[in-house]
């Protein structure tokens, strides 16, 4: 469905996305991560086709991605992104309006489970509401891909929860390529089903969450007892505290011998270890 092929983008000697070639083959939630700056959004504008790869092709069902053919399958909407100030129903009228397929009946019922005010206007509304709003418009729209760049930045943790409620009914009820980018890592692995990682414009990652789960844990013990077992293990990083150590692990399990620990690695931890990881192997 997606395909980038050595896509590379530049804002003059800096690189943003460095040789990318990705590919989303079917329906699924992705989640994005990086860190700040790791070429998150700029990977979502290629896609959308906001902005012109340097270098590569992008193709969304076979058609390549430019920014004179803006895909009509693929709606993105960034962080902060402001709608006209008209009342919180006339704005979902106006999106049905606009958008063939639009699906209106989700729309009202997710204002309503969540509380928006549909007589208040737009500015009138908190940051957190504002972005639960353009998050319910986005996903009551049927197209095949949905990019959204981090569509929880305000939220408390009740909505983020309630946002967690929202993707996975919006993709139940309309199967599709949903792609969210944010900083929320261990909440929004309740909900993806695949996780892709970017780090300095490359991806180093691209996996189903289950195999995180399967592969990556720590081991803790004293450093003699630890060091020797990493041999041959991708050991993604380490944390030394005094004569005890802890090895992060992105590999086989193993059995350990007595006095070394195995513990389940947070996706959270994955992720700072695979990223910044010290003593990598």
């Amino acid at each position: 469905m997606i395909e980038f092929t050595n896509v590379t983008k530049q804002y003059g000697s800096t690189t943003a996305v460095d040789r990318i070639s990705l590919t989303v083959p079917e329906s699924g939630i992705y989640c994005l991560l990086g860190r700040n700056g790791a070429g998150k959004t700029t990977l979502m504008k290629l896609l959308a086709g906001h902005i012109a790869a340097t270098e590569g092709q992008i193709t969304v069902d076979g058609r390549a991605v430019s920014t004179s053919r803006m895909p009509e399958s693929v709606n993105f909407i960034e962080s902060g992104s402001a709608q006209f100030n008209m009342r919180v129903s006339a704005l979902i009228d106006a999106a049905a309006d606009l958008q063939e397929g639009f699906d209106r009946d989700f729309a009202r019922e997710m204002t309503r489970r969540f509380g928006l005010d549909t007589g208040k206007k737009f500015k009138s509304l908190s940051f957190g509401m504002k972005t639960m709003l353009t998050a319910i418009i986005t996903l009551s729209n049927r197209s095949k891909v949905i990019l959204l760049d981090e569509p929880t930045m305000g939220f408390d943790a009740i909505m983020r929860d309630q946002f967690s409620t929202l993707l996975l009914e919006s993709y139940h009820a309309h199967p599709r390529v949903l792609i969210v980018s944010t900083h929320l890592i261990d909440e929004i692995a309740k909900v993806t089903e695949r996780l892709i990682i970017i780090d300095k414009g490359r991806i180093i990652l691209e996996t189903g969450i289950g195999d995180i789960d399967e592969k990556a844990y720590t081991l803790t013990g004293a450093t003699a007892a630890v060091l020797p077992l990493l041999d041959g293990l991708n050991c993604i990083g380490r944390t030394a505290m005094g004569s005890v150590m802890a090895a992060h692990i992105y590999d086989r399990r193993i059995a350990p011998p007595e006095g070394v620990s195995v513990e389940r690695t947070s996706l959270q931890d994955f992720f700072i270890n695979i990223v910044g990881g010290t003593g990598n192997e």
